[in-house]
């Protein structure tokens, strides 16, 4: 099958949501080449990347699923590579 190379980039605003996320990240776990976060304490919130190798529906649905958590939202850039 074939597969996209991509950046979901998150940010994080309601902390109640960061289990859930994790949920959902670790569900994704096979397509997730790596992952950045770094805290931003001055203004309350996370900003997370997460680098994957998906065909595309899974990457939609993965991003589609960290955008619908409460207090979270997502966007995803796609490489014109493709596996």
């Amino acid at each position: 099958m074939e597969t996209r190379i991509a950046v979901v980039g998150i940010v994080v605003e309601e902390e109640d949501s960061v289990e859930a996320l994790n949920e959902i990240l670790h569900e994704y776990r096979e397509y997730i080449i790596g992952r950045m976060g770094i805290p931003y304490r001055q203004k309350n919130l996370s900003v997370i990347s997460i680098a994957v190798d998906a065909p595309q529906d899974v990457i939609s649905a993965l991003s589609g699923k960290v955008g619908k958590l409460s207090g979270v939202s997502s966007k995803t850039a796609y490489s014109a590579v493709k596996g």
